[in-house]
């Protein structure tokens, strides 16, 4: 087969060139797949396969039990290109290898397999195949993995999937930078991943914020007259609004219909979230109607990104009109939709009527969840309710919910503002044993009601803890809790301090350091600077 035949073929098992008579791929010179074969074998080995294939033929493990002791490597690899043909005995044998001895299994062993799966359309069944490859290799195997597929092609009568298979297993671990040398090196061969691959890649850079990567993408997508879809488009918008470029994803958005596409609610959404963000909420409403008036129903992620619009502006009135318009067209609110109107009564001082959504929310069956309860206990703490906060906490042991940092940063800020600095010492206390971490505010609010009260002892204490833990409090905090020191309380800090070095509980360079934020804090804009 020539190079020409070759490229024919190829186009005819890829269906993802949407132009392969297009200029870019009349000019491009692509590699040949090399020809390669493993040595025949004779002898013995001729003799061990045949039996084992009859074997396999009759599903006779038990037989094929006794020949194991002179299984190889190399007679494995012919086994499986002797059965190839029938891929699930091919599977079921490089399972029994697997789990007989894993040692007979080399790379090439299991690119073989990957190859035959592939070629019967087992997608799911070669990737698992790829992931354990990765899962137990070093960084370097990545490219050998990719030269032994391309040796195995030939001798196992391939398809191009084969290196779509590779890519999507990249995108999925989210290993971009071997899915984009995959991807590099496919187009040597001239192959091309699927849409399907491609969007996973760009689903996967778009979950960790690499925007930029996926615009890039999709351009080389274009070039290449690579076939896309409405959600590749969709990704391409959500890659512009991740990057702030909104008329950019308007633009691609308004030219959806020239590329034969009707925008559906999820390009809406990405659109209507995005203006939203930007604080252009009547942009946003606007969205809203207009895709309504071109067919496409609101979801619960529409109305949901509206409420939270509103909230966010203190717009409680316009937010329960859309969760009052959402029931109407028989849209059912989750979680999401209930904690938003729950947190933005609440963030308003209107906790009664953030208990009222909620048990609304219990009686339509839908779940609570923790932020749906830290955000009906940060209002009744910002209002130093805490006697009701504190039933409300029993609610979360009979609803198995585990409190995290936020659930208890309420709670101090609410002994705070009750001026029980010493309860909300406990409290800081029991939020370090449950392994949260608390921020700069927290302690910061901490230390201001000891401080407030005249508790330099109580501030003291909290410092001293922090000193304790293994990670020490920073400069920042440092000067947090410095601030509003007398120079008689600093003194005393600093020979507070000493004295843990003297007992050994307290690393010097540590209390050098302290010492030094301790008089260079900031009071009112200046800096006090004192000898000790």
């Amino acid at each position: 087969m020539n190079l020409l035949q070759t490229r024919k073929l190829s186009t005819l098992l890829h269906p993802t060139i949407k132009n392969p008579n297009s200029p870019v791929f009349r000019t491009t010179k692509w590699t040949p797949i090399p020809h390669r074969s493993l040595l025949e074998p004779k002898g013995q080995d001729l003799d061990y396969i045949n039996v084992a294939h009859s074997h396999l033929l009759h599903s006779d493990w038990s037989k094929l039990d006794t020949l194991l002791p002179k299984l190889d490597p190399f007679r494995v690899k012919h086994i499986l290109l002797k059965i190839q043909n029938d891929y699930s005995i091919s599977l079921k044998f490089f399972k029994w290898v697997e789990l007989k001895n894993p040692n007979l299994l080399t790379l090439e062993t299991n690119c073989i397999i990957i190859h035959i799966l592939t070629k019967n359309r087992k997608f799911v069944s070669a990737e698992s195949v790829f992931d354990k490859i990765f899962k137990s290799c070093d960084v370097s195997m990545h490219s050998k993995v990719f030269d032994s597929i391309v040796c195995c092609y030939r001798m196992c009568d391939s398809t191009p999937r084969v290196f779509d298979a590779l890519f999507k297993t990249y995108a999925q671990m989210k290993q971009f930078r071997n899915a984009a040398d995959t991807f590099s090196r496919m187009k040597g061969y001239g192959f091309l991943p699927t849409v399907e691959s491609c969007n996973l890649y760009m689903s996967s850079l778009l979950s960790l914020n690499r925007a930029g990567v996926v615009v890039s993408f999709y351009k080389e997508m274009r070039r290449l007259r690579m076939m896309v879809n409405v959600f590749t488009v969709n990704m391409l918008i959500n890659g512009y609004c991740q990057l702030g470029k909104l008329e950019d994803a308007r633009q691609v958005f308004d030219e959806m219909s020239d590329m034969g596409f009707s925008p559906n609610v999820s390009s809406y959404n990405t659109l209507i979230a995005a203006y939203v963000n930007r604080g252009l909420l009547a942009t946003g409403v606007k969205l809203k109607v207009e895709m309504e008036k071109n067919g496409v129903s609101a979801n619960v992620i529409t109305y949901n990104t509206l409420m939270n619009g509103f909230c966010k502006e203190g717009k409680l009135h316009d937010a329960y009109k859309v969760f009052d318009e959402m029931k109407v067209m028989n849209v059912a609110p989750n979680t999401v939709t209930y904690n938003t109107m729950i947190s933005g009564y609440c963030k308003l001082g209107k906790t009664e009527k953030g208990t009222q959504i909620l048990e609304e929310m219990l009686r339509n069956g839908v779940k609570a969840d923790i932020l749906t309860y830290n955000a009906l206990l940060s209002g009744l703490c910002d209002l130093g309710k805490t006697r009701k906060a504190a039933y409300l906490v029993q609610e979360l042991d009979k609803k198995k919910l585990v409190p995290n940092s936020s659930t208890f940063a309420a709670l101090i800020r609410g002994q705070c503002i009750r001026k029980n600095p010493d309860r909300a010492f406990e409290l800081y206390k029991s939020m370090i044993k449950s392994g949260c971490r608390p921020n700069v505010d927290t302690v910061k609010m901490m230390m201001s009601s000891f401080v407030k009260n005249d508790d330099f002892d109580g501030a003291f204490c909290v410092f001293k803890e922090m000193l304790e833990r293994p990670v020490g409090p920073d400069s920042v905090i440092w000067s947090v809790l410095c601030e509003g020191f007398s120079k008689e309380w600093k003194d005393r800090l600093v020979m507070s301090l000493l004295k843990e070095v003297d007992d050994g509980s307290l690393a010097l360079e540590r209390f050098e350091k302290a010492k030094s934020v301790i008089f260079h804090s900031s009071v009112e804009g200046k800096e006090i600077e004192q000898d000790v």
